[in-house]
């Protein structure tokens, strides 16, 4: 099993792969609390669900640079692989809340409805690109 992580600045979206690595679906939402360890919460949830792997979202720039959020990013999954054994790779995520948010509005979501579950499909978007290229030949991480 694959866990896909959505790294943002007030929340984490949560995605999982089926036991055989073919599809990602939606998990969760892990939100930011004052003196809470989200590397903890997200390490918890990767051994719950026997993690064979962890894949971070690495939100580049449409023309594939890194800012802030990349940044932040890639610090998030420095962090989960100093704590784990489990491998941690980080993948190209560019538009995927966007995909998720349109694909939520287009189930008749509103924003305001949106806001608790746009994070774990986008986790999800971006696990199931991953998956997809692991089927395709082998995916190669992002940065």
């Amino acid at each position: 099993m694959v866990l896909g992580v959505d790294y943002g600045a007030s929340r984490i979206g949560l995605a999982v792969s089926d036991p055989s690595g073919a599809i990602a679906l939606p998990l969760e939402v892990l939100r930011r609390r004052k003196g809470h360890s989200l590397v903890r919460d997200v390490l918890d949830v990767a051994e719950q669900k026997g993690a064979t792997r962890i894949v971070v979202g690495l939100p580049l720039a449409l023309d594939g640079t890194k800012g802030g959020s990349a940044t932040s990013a890639e610090a998030f999954a420095q962090a989960l692989g100093r704590r784990t054994s489990v491998p941690v790779v980080l993948w190209d995520e560019r538009l995927t809340t966007v995909e998720a948010s349109r694909r939520l509005q287009d189930a008749g979501q509103s924003a305001r409805q949106q806001r608790g579950l746009v994070d774990k499909h986008a986790a999800c978007l971006m696990l199931g690109s991953y998956l997809e290229s692991l089927r395709a030949g082998g995916a190669r991480t992002a940065g």
